[in-house]
């Protein structure tokens, strides 16, 4: 499930790019700026953004920071407890995409 969330995910970043080239470049231009090592490490902004995506109750976000946070050389545990981090901010909402965190994980984690 959260392995066909990611792959339509880029799917759709891959369409923008080819719509509307000029604002996709510039927001991707954004993320990688912003998602560069610079006080803080990739890593801790990738598990940052996990919370904020589950705060967001995003799925396309969700799994898509998932992936990079492990990537960066996340634990899994690191990506749950950053999730736990959202629950305490916004209660049950994010207590329920919590879950999605959890399936992003057993399908990503595996690579």
């Amino acid at each position: 499930m959260m392995r066909e969330t990611l792959d339509k995910c880029m799917e759709a970043i891959k369409n923008y790019m080819r719509k509307d080239p000029e604002y996709t470049k510039a927001f991707v231009n954004l993320l990688e700026t912003i998602m560069k090592t610079k006080t803080l490490d990739t890593k801790t902004k990738e598990l940052i953004a996990v919370a904020l995506s589950v705060y967001a109750r995003c799925e396309y976000c969700i799994a898509f920071h998932v992936d990079k946070a492990l990537e960066a050389g996340a634990k899994p545990e690191e990506v749950s407890e950053a999730a736990w981090v959202a629950v305490t901010m916004c209660g049950g909402p994010c207590f329920m995409y919590k879950q999605l965190v959890d399936k992003a994980l057993e399908e990503l984690a595996g690579k």
